[in-house]
């Protein structure tokens, strides 16, 4: 394995380290099961910056969803990996990313209204407070001194520049990001290069998954309710939870009345990605594994009474069942925490009916995702321990498994142990 985040050391200082690694290296988990990422890929801010780098900075990140861009000018704000961004809908329609950075001095060009990544940790929000601002912009004017931006980025005024020799307002438009839609989802991809080139786009990125799940109709769902979680938990930590359920017996008692196969083998013998079965009478995840709701039309057999999941790298994580889908959205804030925005997206027509509404699925929702959150941050705080150097994955938990290869091809090879361990 590569030694990282120790390049100054020198002398003996460096030698000991390395006989150190060398030690702790021969000493990882050995047997029948497979050994998970070394402590250090979930604990070093440094291995974690470049975590950011190769998975969110080059790679397509969920941003939002299109209907909070409703009209051209509706825009809103997020961050990834420090960069603060504006996604926007322009009088064209077309939803575009750029930079909120002016050409001219750096200035904001928004400063007031508030990031979806700055929203605190909350209860579920009414559908009224779904978007960033809920406000629209013809232009996006400059604060400092009034440069102003165009609805696809292109610079409009420059006050007392326009006659300037040479001064071309072409080069000077805003900074962009790529942006790319599907099933209602926005998708940006701050490497703009790699996102034009071949093989680098949002279709590639999803894979067999848009066929997997093409019978859902995520396009046309809405927001039902958003629920903001702050989890002291590493990215990865919550995504390898997410993968696997031989958790889901001891962590989740109510799940686990809606699918006893969950407490009987702990996952194992499931065909994933048909979907998962529920109880006998039971079709979605909700107390009592019903609804008042329609199921979606046009879904097999199957996925009108099984329950479906899926990932896309680096922060999606997509639960679909037969009358609503939960979604969530991780933004790493730093090794240790995690943002999570969860939205649960039904049927408009069916949240127009009296009692068809969220509370049930949202109900069922909350509790385990507070399960889950719990035993991350469990995890999370176990794994700074001086004597914990990598953990196992069992056979059951073969799609956390992906984990490690996703981070070893994406990334490279991480460090042993995070800082506090030495």
């Amino acid at each position: 394995m590569t030694v990282t985040g120790r390049g100054n050391a020198a002398g003996p200082a460096r030698s000991d380290a390395l006989t150190e690694d060398a030690a702790l290296e021969a000493a990882m988990p050995k047997g029948p099961l497979d050994p998970t990422l070394p402590a250090g890929a979930y604990l070093d801010p440094a291995w974690h910056e470049r975590e950011m780098r190769a998975c969110f900075r080059s790679g397509w990140v969920l941003a939002c969803r299109e209907e909070e861009l409703t009209a051209p000018g509706a825009f809103v704000r997020t961050t990834i990996d420090g960069d603060d961004l504006l996604i926007v809908r322009g009088a064209d329609e077309k939803i575009r990313a750029f930079h909120n950075v002016c050409r001219h001095r750096g200035s904001r060009l928004i400063i007031d209204e508030p990031s979806r990544t700055d929203a605190p940790a909350c209860a579920p929000l009414a559908p009224a407070e779904h978007g960033a601002s809920g406000k629209t912009k013809s232009v996006f004017r400059c604060p400092y001194h009034s440069w102003t931006y165009e609805l696809d980025g292109s610079l409009r005024t420059a006050p007392f520049l326009q006659e300037l020799p040479g001064f071309e307002k072409s080069d000077l438009g805003l900074y962009a990001a790529a942006a790319a839609t599907w099933g209602g989802f926005v998708f940006i991809k701050l490497d703009t290069v790699s996102a034009s080139a071949p093989g680098g786009g949002l279709i590639e990125a999803l894979g067999p998954i848009s066929e997997r799940v093409a019978r859902y109709p995520l396009a046309d769902l809405r927001i039902a309710h958003r629920t903001i979680y702050d989890v002291a938990a590493n990215w990865k930590v919550i995504l390898e939870n997410y993968n696997e359920c031989y958790h889901c017996g001891p962590v989740h008692p109510e799940l686990c009345r809606v699918v006893p196969a969950f407490r009987e083998t702990g996952g194992a013998g499931l065909d994933w990605e048909a979907g998962i079965p529920h109880r006998d009478g039971a079709w979605t995840y909700t107390m009592s594994g019903t609804s008042l709701r329609d199921r979606f039309a046009g879904l097999n057999e199957d996925e009108l009474v099984r329950h479906k999941g899926e990932v896309l790298y680096p922060n999606m994580m997509l639960s679909l069942s037969a009358d609503h889908v939960a979604v969530f959205a991780l933004i790493p804030l730093n090794p240790n925490r995690t943002k999570i925005v969860f939205d649960l997206l039904l049927d408009p027509k069916e949240m127009d009916k009296p009692g068809h509404g969220p509370e049930d699925a949202l109900e069922f929702w909350d509790v385990v995702n507070r399960q889950d959150w719990r035993i991350c941050e469990s995890v999370q705080q176990g794994m700074t321990s001086s004597v914990f150097k990598a953990g196992y994955y069992a056979p059951m938990e073969d799609y956390s498994l992906d984990m490690r290869r996703y981070i070893r091809e994406t990334v490279g090879e991480p460090p042993l142990r995070g800082p506090a361990q030495r």
